[in-house]
Formats: C-alpha cells, structure tokens, sequence
C-alpha cells in the first residue's frame, strides 16, 4: 500500500506489493535510483581525482616555504607584538588597563606559540609524507619487478 507520510510516498512491506510495484515502476521514476556511474570514472568522490596532487618535491618546497617563510615571520610578529604590548604596559603603569594589557600578552604568547607549533607540525608532516610516499614507490617497484610472468620461451633455457 503506497502512503503519503509528510509528503513522501511510502509503501508497506506488510503485504505483497505487487501492484505498488507495477504503479510504481509506470510512473517512471529515478528519483532514487542510480542508473550509471559517473564518466569521470568508476566511484570517485564528488570534485576528487584518482591521480596524485603533490610530488614529493613539492611537499619538500612546503615544508621550506613554512620553514623559512611562514615559522620566521610569525615569530618575528610575535615577537614584534610584545615589544609594543610591554612598551605600553610601562606607560600605563598604575591604570587598570596596564593589568588587562598583561593578559592580552599572555594569551597572545600563547596563540604565537600554538601557531609555531602547528607549522611545525605542518612542515614535519610534508617532509615524512614526502619521504614515505617515496619509499613506498621504491618498495612498490622493486616488488612488481620482481614477479616473473611466465613466458612460451621458458622451456629454452
């Protein structure tokens, strides 16, 4: 028995369901159904790709980019921010805003310090990523090479 339940059409498994089949299938609709896979190629993600984005070359430019670029800068920042907070602190000295100066510095040591150590982990990623990907393919090679397929010239040796 076919049902409307907040809209949708529902059938019930309680009985045969032939003739909700037979009504069914006269309406001819896909809604639901999946009629082929997609042609950019058997069973990839929406938007994905079934080759490699990154060489290990450049996971190793990434990982120099966060080292001399981005890990350098966000210290020299940091670095740069307490200058200016310690600075200002002196000359309020006294004021209530002098105390609420030193816990901005204190949470924005933390924050740079956060950020130092989540590049760092970046960087450290690219490079094992960029070794192991490597050593896999070497493995990976070595091993197919040395399957011998058979061949009609085997019994000549």
């Amino acid at each position: 028995m076919i049902t409307n339940i907040g809209g949708w059409r529902t059938m019930s498994f309680g009985e045969d369901g032939t003739a909700q089949r037979t009504e069914a299938a006269e309406q001819g609709s896909t809604a639901m159904r999946l009629n082929q896979l997609p042609a950019d190629g058997p069973a990839s993600s929406p938007g994905g790709t079934s080759k490699l984005v990154s060489t290990p070359a450049e996971k190793n430019a990434a990982a120099g980019t966060i080292d001399n670029e981005l890990l350098t800068s966000t210290k020299k920042a940091g670095n740069h921010a307490d200058e200016a907070n310690t600075g200002a602190v002196g000359a309020l000295s006294g004021w209530a805003t002098a105390g609420a100066l030193k816990k901005v510095q204190t949470t924005w040591d933390g924050q740079v310090k956060t950020l130092m150590g989540r590049l760092s982990k970046e960087r450290d990623g690219l490079k094992g990523t960029a070794g192991t990907l490597s050593g896999v393919d070497s493995a990976r090679r070595s091993e197919l090479y040395g399957i011998k397929t058979p061949s009609a010239f085997d019994g000549y040796q």
